[in-house]
């Protein structure tokens, strides 16, 4: 689809409420390949500006930048009582849109997203390590091709290709950087925090050797967005859960849906 200046690549199946499925870095819509299929309604997962198969304009690849396009995405399919799940940067998206445009928005869920803006001491030990490096100029270039789970590897095989993905991880909002960034997330935190109507859904699982959001952070999420639903799994997950433990985001998100539907319909 032409979005913009470029065009921007997704999937759509199925009819009914739109079900928008938002990844993150370094990934694509390909990550939720095992969890849209037996999910209700209608089920579109955009590739992002710059990755999977989207367009490759020449932009900075910031956090406005990538709104921008989703923005221009989500006006031209019209898509409206939109249930939104996000995952790492697809939950920050998420969550950004969602405060933008209250009254298209059915519900948030989220899974190892990207939702609060963290100290370095916050952030676990092994992955502030690698952050520190990835922001470090001239070290991050050499880097971020190692960052690249296998399964992603043939859709940024360059330098140039994986732009996004360095701008992403330097996007990271530790120590109060980017100051940007931490303001736009500051910004949909208070919004989280103040929408009791809309349903969220946060779903964790025992933390892997990369997980991201950890067990204080989950914590912290569940005291301050209102009308938030913890679903715990006690398996383990690392930070790509969609790719870990699908068949389990997919339980707990029909099952949410489910809930959300009969709340509505006793009102």
């Amino acid at each position: 689809m032409k979005v913009l200046d470029s065009t921007m690549s997704y999937v759509d199946e199925g009819e009914g409420r739109p079900l928008v499925f938002l990844h993150g870095n370094p990934t694509s819509s390909h990550l939720w390949r095992n969890v849209v299929p037996s999910m209700p309604g209608r089920r579109l997962a955009p590739d992002l500006i710059g990755m999977g198969a989207s367009g490759k304009p020449d932009i900075e690849y910031s956090f406005e930048d990538h709104v921008r396009y989703l923005d221009a995405w989500f006006d031209a399919l019209a898509l409206d009582d939109v249930t939104l799940i996000g995952h790492d940067w697809g939950g920050a998206l998420a969550a950004d849109w969602a405060s933008r445009h209250p009254s298209r928005v059915r519900g948030l869920a989220f899974t190892e997203a990207v939702l609060k803006p963290m100290t370095w001491e916050e952030f676990p030990p092994e992955g502030a390590k690698v952050f520190r490096a990835i922001k470090t100029p001239g070290v991050g270039e050499s880097m971020i091709g190692g960052f690249v789970p296998p399964e992603y590897e043939g859709m940024y095989p360059t330098e140039e290709s994986r732009k996004p993905l360095l701008r992403w991880a330097r996007s990271m909002p530790l120590g109060g950087e980017p100051a940007a960034v931490v303001s736009r997330i500051e910004a949909f935190d208070a919004w989280l925090a103040s929408t009791p109507e809309i349903p969220k859904l946060l779903i964790t699982f025992d933390p892997g050797a990369d997980t991201m959001l950890t067990p204080a952070m989950v914590d912290w999420c569940a005291a301050n967005f209102a009308a938030l639903k913890v679903a715990h799994h006690p398996v383990t997950a690392g930070h790509h859960t969609p790719e870990d433990q699908p068949h389990l985001i997919a339980e707990s998100l029909r099952a949410w849906l489910q809930s959300e539907q009969s709340a509505t319909t006793a009102r």
